[in-house]
């Protein structure tokens, strides 16, 4: 099998040297690259052959939200997030530009090397003690500037995609926005688990979205969700 290829987009060399450390003990992933900002992440990944970046946030030049949007859009490579609490607020403009998920910089290194293998491999790493926290701030966010009184308004064409779900993938959905994995779900709605994985792959195709993470959101935006629950 061919090793996952890796790139480490930070600013500080203690943290990229960290994560290269951790990583290298694995036999099937690759540390192909570290660089310093965004700017210098997505030149590497338009030039090199990328499966996963892992990518912070603040850096100077160019920030990780955009370098995730113009990595993303171009189909570079799968890019996680490196992120802190403190920085949340970050985080929903990251998942709009296409992160596949995110991860605490003071992950454990099995965490770290999990969520490499589960993004190399088309998962999103829905991390619930980060990605709910962060699409419940975005919606309250939205109360807060008068945008919204009563959770997140949909639009005409987000209610039309949430209205081509069935009772069954709206459950799914609602479960997934609380970040259960496939195998939690199945337990829950005592389902096979390839059921599962058909009922999310249908309804991933008929909201539009490209992954779990972009489900989420839609759960959120579509008011399918609404922040507490």
């Amino acid at each position: 099998m061919d090793s996952i290829r890796v790139l480490l987009a930070d600013d500080q060399a203690l943290v990229r040297a960290g994560f290269a450390t951790m990583l290298s003990i694995e036999d099937d992933i690759e540390v192909v690259g570290q660089v310093t900002n965004g700017q210098e992440a997505v030149s590497f990944a338009n030039q090199h052959d990328v499966d996963v970046i892992l990518m912070d946030v603040q850096m100077p030049v160019m920030d990780g939200i955009l370098a995730t949007e113009l990595i993303a859009g171009a189909r570079r490579g799968k890019v996680i997030i490196l992120t802190t609490f403190e920085r949340e607020d970050y985080l929903f403009d990251a998942i709009r530009s296409g992160a596949s998920g995110f991860l605490l910089k003071n992950a454990d290194p099995d965490d770290l090397i999990a969520a490499v293998h589960a993004v190399a491999g088309g998962y999103a790493l829905l991390a619930p003690e980060v990605t709910v926290r962060v699409i419940e701030r975005f919606a309250k966010s939205l109360d807060a500037e008068g945008k919204a009184t009563q959770g997140v308004q949909p639009s005409g064409e987000l209610r039309k995609r949430l209205e081509s779900l069935t009772q069954r993938e709206k459950e799914v959905l609602t479960s997934m926005a609380t970040g259960l994995s496939n195998a939690e779900l199945a337990t829950k709605f005592f389902l096979a688990e390839a059921t599962v994985k058909s009922h999310v792959s249908s309804l991933l195709a008929k909201v539009q979205v490209r992954d779990r993470v972009q489900a989420v959101v839609f759960a959120y935006e579509s008011g399918l969700v609404s922040p507490g629950e």
